[in-house]
């Protein structure tokens, strides 16, 4: 396992130095004019300022070839697992990076991975390929199945508000202008082509707590390591943790922040929970 690099875009909320073994590629969101750069000097309470300020249309930029090429350097072994293609062409952009790189090092075995998620549910992911890997799994094994592996992981948001989404044309604008109006929160998922699919729209954090344990259930969650990321939202991330706990008593419940590119996504007061059946 120890030669086997694991590179992600900055989607995964995870940086280079939390992990060994592990690089992070960053995503850049432009926004006013101004270019902020997911990594970790990325100023996190300045960025989610201006963000509450915007009024227009933004863009992501997904890594460039040479930010993936720089994150193979050197390796003999690599996986690398994007955010979904349904949000970012990071996933395209990692590709055509392989093949390149396979030009100079024609042995690289290298396994590019389109998780059709983001956030917590790339550290399930991250979590389960270390663990096929430690069982002795050789990279051409798990290529071939990665495809079950991703079946079996899931996001599940909490939205408190669909601001960017509805002003970059991922949410109509109309459901956006009604749950602001309604103080409605919005539980939804990563659907199977890995876009925002809503699911429900309660009022207040008590149902969308109970919503979120019905859906985990729905998803044959039993126990295991859930991840949930918050927007500037400790202590909604606590109080789900809390209810995570006495509905699957087994489970582990790890709490983490979102960093620019999820940040962007689900908004201040967002919740995002990863785990796996």
């Amino acid at each position: 396992m120890n030669e086997i690099k694991l590179i992600c875009d900055s989607s995964a909320n995870l940086f280079s130095e939390e992990t060994q073994h592990f690089v992070s590629v960053p995503l850049t969101i432009t926004m006013m004019d101004h270019d902020y750069r997911d990594d970790q000097n990325l100023d996190l309470d300045d960025f989610l300022a201006a963000m509450a300020k915007n009024k227009s249309a933004c863009s992501t930029a997904c890594p460039s070839i040479q930010a993936w090429l720089d994150a193979l350097a050197g390796s003999q072994k690599a996986i690398i697992l994007t955010i979904t293609g349904g949000l970012s062409g990071s996933f395209a952009s990692a590709q055509q990076a392989v093949r390149i790189y396979r030009e100079k090092h024609p042995d690289a075995e290298i396994v590019v991975l389109d998780s059709r998620s983001a956030g917590p549910e790339l550290k399930v992911i991250c979590d389960l390929i270390r663990e096929k890997l430690n069982q002795g799994m050789s990279l051409s094994q798990l290529e071939v199945q990665a495809t079950q592996l991703l079946k079996r992981t899931h996001l599940l948001v909490s939205l408190q508000s669909l601001h960017n989404l509805s002003l970059n044309g991922r949410v109509a604008p109309a459901i956006a202008k009604l749950a602001g109006l309604l103080r409605l929160r919005l539980i939804g998922t990563a659907n199977k082509e890995g876009k925002l699919e809503l699911l429900e729209k309660v009022r207040n954090d008590r149902k969308m707590r109970q919503d979120m344990i019905k859906e985990m259930v729905k998803r044959h969650y039993q126990r295991g390591r859930v991840y949930i990321d918050h927007v500037a939202n400790p202590m909604g991330a606590k109080t789900l943790k809390a209810a995570i706990l006495e509905h699957f008593p087994e489970s582990e419940v790890v709490i983490g922040s979102c960093h620019g590119i999820c940040s962007f996504y689900a908004e201040l007061g967002g919740l995002m929970v990863g785990f796996s059946a």
